[in-house]
């Protein structure tokens, strides 16, 4: 049996982190172009899953979260359509819900802590870490952390960005994954996992609550996986 990519998100979450469905005699991964998969034999049966990158919601929970993030447009500049999810924040049947897939989809993964971006990377990050019981890490902008941090520039469009962490807050040796409410271009993100890595750690994963594939941040973010709740189209 082989199924497609859309068929194989009910098995993404054991794949992908190496928590096999069931009890198969063995499971081995596999890259097929783009695309990694994992085989699996069960008794006399051999299956391929495909492994997607996005979170598994209905087509109604769907809805519902595309209902609560609030369009901007013409901002920060005419011609852009912002996705601003401080409207989840507002209505705390979508906060939670986000908040609730996160840990339905993190709470089995061996991860050591949670980092969040400034700012609303923090609003997310925060929960996830407190519910999972481990450190949360804030990653700020320049010259807003008191303390002794490793740093990382990035270009911006019209001129370049500054982000740091604390240099105490990371283990070396330490899987972290890294928290964001939107992802782009995925500049900020790299600066992330470089400032991370000067500490020794390493990033397993990024995730945010809503991504824009077609800026094509996956490949600017390779090796690292980048999952995400809920995908636009455009920018």
């Amino acid at each position: 049996t082989v199924s497609s990519p859309s068929y194989s998100h009910s098995f993404q979450k054991n794949d992908q982190r190496g928590r096999p469905f069931g009890n198969p005699e063995f499971m081995f991964f596999f890259l097929f172009g783009p695309y990694p998969f994992s085989l699996l034999k069960f008794k006399n049966h051999y299956i391929i899953l495909f492994m997607s990158e996005t979170l598994i919601i209905t087509q109604e929970e769907k809805d519902f979260l595309d209902a609560s993030i609030r369009r901007v447009p013409d901002f920060p500049r005419p011609g852009i359509l912002f996705y601003d999810i401080t409207s989840i924040l507002t209505k705390p049947d979508a906060f939670k819900f986000c908040i609730d897939k996160m840990v339905e989809y993190y709470k089995e993964t061996k991860i050591d802590a949670v980092a969040g971006v400034e700012s609303r990377g923090f609003v997310f990050a925060a929960p996830l870490a407190e519910k999972l019981g481990i450190p949360l890490i804030l990653i700020r902008k320049k010259g807003k952390l008191p303390g002794n941090t490793y740093g990382c520039k990035y270009s911006l469009e019209y001129g370049t960005a500054e982000i740091e962490v604390h240099k105490a807050d990371i283990k070396a040796g330490s899987k972290i994954l890294v928290i964001d409410d939107l992802i782009a271009t995925g500049g900020t993100l790299k600066a992330a996992r470089n400032v991370l890595e000067q500490g020794g750690a390493t990033v397993s994963e990024f995730f945010g609550i809503v991504g824009l594939p077609e800026l094509n941040y996956k490949e600017v973010l390779e090796p690292t996986p980048v999952t995400t709740l809920i995908d636009f189209a455009g920018a």
